[in-house]
């Protein structure tokens, strides 16, 4: 029996007009075999949240570089929680300082990936975290 896909929500919550970096990061998991759904700019926490309830994601990973993730990621892990949606493991990316990295790992992030992380150091990561029998 093959292993399953590890099935990847790429999300740009807020209005951040960015998603170059959310575009090269998708394709990488894609290109390392994962399942990529891609939900496009400004989203907001709650179509985030339906989203990854919807495609069953086993991960969703946060793109934000518009300084508004102390608001909008802890509003995805209370829709996911809320949801019974806690399983799935949350990665943000952008520029985000270390002391908000940090509370944000404290409210359930599974990690922060900052500018220049490597996309092959995301995809270890993602699959390090998520067990896919």
């Amino acid at each position: 029996m093959m292993a399953r896909k590890i099935r990847v929500v790429i999300a740009k919550p807020g209005l951040d007009g960015h998603d170059r970096g959310a575009k090269i990061i998708a394709r990488a998991l894609r290109d390392a075999g994962m399942e990529v759904i891609y939900t496009g700019l400004h989203q907001t926490p709650e179509q985030i949240v339906e989203t990854a309830i919807q495609e069953d994601a086993d991960a969703v990973g946060i793109s934000i570089l518009s300084g508004a993730h102390m608001t909008l990621v802890p509003r995805i892990l209370e829709g996911l929680k809320e949801n019974g949606a806690d399983d799935v493991l949350v990665v943000v990316g952008g520029t985000i300082p270390r002391e908000d990295s940090d509370e944000l790992k404290q409210l359930g992030v599974a990690e922060v990936f900052g500018p220049g992380a490597a996309t092959s150091e995301i995809v270890e990561f993602l699959q390090g975290k998520v067990p896919v029998s």
